[in-house]
């Protein structure tokens, strides 16, 4: 079977911690072999129990996973962890301290000849950017040296899936970006697909091909990571990816636009059967002009936060009870008590 041939399936997978306490709720994915997709969710969605039962440390109540059409979990079936063809990234790396680098890597190759293990195991770790590092201990590294030695361990066996649960955490925000870019071409190289556990939309959005969005227990939307930004189900996952301005609209009679307190707005598809909403937009489609610029729609700038390659410019707008965000590149010109004028770009959403 060819790497890319193992896709990912999970159906109507529920689990439930008693009778008051369901995590799961019927989670249907699919995972295209090769693949990496990020699950993104709040605390406490179901996340970390989806993933626990797709590497075999948990029972589910009922559904089914299967890898490359080989069943892991279904109704009378339970294959063991061992024998799933799955490898765990953890959290924080979680390497054998008492075991050198690359003998944390060949932990999972003892069915292989020493020198197959030797040379598996300096491939993964050339793979990761660490070639040379065999030697060191895991305490002589950084968190995200760490990290990419987990990685190795993991792919070593060439395993059909890889599980990545929230491996960045520990890592500041410097290291992060780089780790995240290195794990990403790790992956691709070995053609294995990747299921990712994260809380981070940032994360999610940059580094996965699909990215899932769980809201108690279930998938809200699947799509890649442009479909859930631009085009969210709904206006609590436009939310929960990233900045939202959740506007009133009203369809006009063309059906292509709608009207709002910030003016008219391109509707990316065509709404059928209701004539008001909620209009999603993204903070960075709304642009400033001058408050006398014809069309434009008039508002007070009552807040700016810099946030040094860009800045978030709040807008008071007659009509709306709550402020607007307004996201502006490069300097900021606009300062608290002035006043100004915004306008549209782009197509938005329109939500019940």
């Amino acid at each position: 079977m060819n790497d890319h041939d193992n896709e990912l399936r999970v159906r109507g997978l529920s689990k439930s911690y008693g009778p008051e306490a369901p995590v799961l709720r019927g989670v249907d994915l699919t995972v295209p072999g090769g693949a990496l997709a990020a699950v993104l969710g709040p605390s406490g969605c179901g996340k970390t129990t989806l993933l626990r039962i797709v590497a075999g440390f948990l029972d589910a109540d009922a559904g089914s996973v299967t890898v490359g059409g080989r069943t892991l979990t279904a109704p009378g079936v339970r294959l063991p962890p061992e024998s799933r063809r799955v490898g765990i990234v953890p959290q924080e790396g979680a390497l054998f301290p008492h075991l050198s680098v690359a003998r944390n890597v060949a932990f999972g190759l003892s069915g292989s000849g020493r020198d197959e293990r030797r040379r598996r195991t300096e491939e993964m770790l050339g793979l990761v950017g660490l070639a040379g590092y065999g030697d060191r201990m895991p305490h002589e590294l950084s968190g995200g040296q760490q990290q990419r030695v987990a990685l190795a361990r993991a792919l070593a066996p060439r395993p059909a899936l890889v599980l990545l649960d929230e491996p960045f955490n520990a890592l500041d925000s410097a290291l992060r970006t780089g780790v995240r870019a290195d794990v990403r071409a790790a992956l691709r190289a070995t053609g294995a697909t990747a299921l990712l556990v994260t809380h981070d939309q940032q994360e999610a959005l940059s580094t996965a091909d699909l990215v899932a969005v769980v809201r108690q227990g279930r998938v809200a939307q699947c799509g890649t990571p442009q479909e859930v930004y631009r085009r969210p189900a709904d206006p609590w996952v436009a939310g929960f990816v990233g900045d939202a301005v959740l506007l009133p609209g009203t369809v006009r009679s063309d059906g292509s636009t709608a009207s709002t307190p910030v003016g008219p707005v391109a509707l990316a598809s065509q709404p059928h059967g209701r004539d008001t909403g909620t209009v999603v937009l993204r903070p960075e489609q709304l642009r400033l002009t001058e408050a006398s610029t014809t069309g434009a729609v008039r508002g007070t700038v009552t807040n700016v936060c810099f946030n040094g390659h860009d800045a978030k410019v709040t807008v008071a707008v007659r009509g709306l009870t709550a402020p607007v965000d307004v996201r502006v590149a490069g300097p900021v010109t606009v300062v608290p008590g002035q006043e100004t004028a915004l306008r549209v770009t782009g197509e938005a959403t329109l939500h019940e």
